[in-house]
């Protein structure tokens, strides 16, 4: 099993930028899909984001064109670059090994808040 920890998160301004990590232990990382979703209070979770362990990318329709999902194999690590960031992005975010379905794994989560 993977472990998965989230960093990166915290409060930004509307149109502001922010890139969250997911470090990651465990040799099986690279064979992983890996992904993000987020869940903001009172509302059901929302994919975010996902890649492959052959780099092919996935986003959910109401951040594409404004986040980008990397990953570095060598560093175990999957990175979530947040741009153009609006107040219904405010949720906590949650980085997850596998699939969004059914994740092998899945962070402690980093709130992201978007505020003025």
């Amino acid at each position: 099993q993977v472990q998965l920890v989230e960093s990166g998160g915290g409060l930004v301004q509307p149109g502001g930028s922010l890139r969250l990590s997911c470090a990651g232990s465990g040799s099986i990382f690279s064979v992983n899909n890996m992904g993000w979703y987020r869940q903001a209070p009172g509302k059901q979770r929302e994919f975010v984001a996902r890649i492959s362990s052959g780099g092919s990318t996935v986003y959910g329709d109401s951040v594409k064109g404004r986040f980008t999902i990397s990953r570095d194999n060598a560093k175990n690590t999957v990175y979530l670059q947040m741009n153009s960031l609006k107040p219904e992005d405010t949720a906590v975010y949650y980085c997850y090994a596998g699939e969004y379905s059914r994740p092998n794994s899945r962070g402690q989560g980093t709130q992201v808040t978007v505020s003025s």
